[in-house]
């Protein structure tokens, strides 16, 4: 289906700031959580919108291990698509510059979070909505 991701290029210096202050692992890492986080969002992204593709690279193994049908079945539920329509990749790409963008956003908000409790917050904010 695809084999590598680009996010934009003002989100390839996001992803080296992310990592650095959230210090969570690697930069493959921040990926994920910011495209899991935007499809938390239950946001539907328009393809017209998409950004370009000159930041960092992500091959599809590094970005989501042996764990790629759960991330692309995601979109193929958030948008109704069969697992072999031809936009997966780029929603999957548009999901992660746009959790990047909000994670961003964030944490210039809130310079003083670090990763930990970062994602901590996510977390009870995510078990807050389950049981509401």
């Amino acid at each position: 289906m695809f084999t590598h991701i680009k996010t934009s290029r003002i989100n390839k210096d996001r992803v080296t700031f992310l990592s650095r202050k959230l210090n969570l692992g690697t930069e493959n890492l921040i990926a994920r959580i910011a495209f899991a986080y935007s499809i938390s969002k239950n946001r539907k992204l328009d393809l017209s919108e998409i950004k370009d593709s000159q930041g960092k690279e992500y091959t599809k193994t590094v970005l989501f291990g042996n764990n790629s049908p759960f991330y692309e079945s995601l979109i193929c539920i958030n948008y109704n698509l069969y697992k072999t329509d031809k936009d997966i990749p780029k929603y999957i790409k548009m999901h992660i510059d746009d959790g990047l963008e909000l994670i961003h956003q964030e944490i210039l908000e809130n310079p003083n979070l670090d990763g930990f409790d970062y994602l901590i917050d996510k977390i009870e904010l995510g078990l807050k909505s389950i049981a509401d």
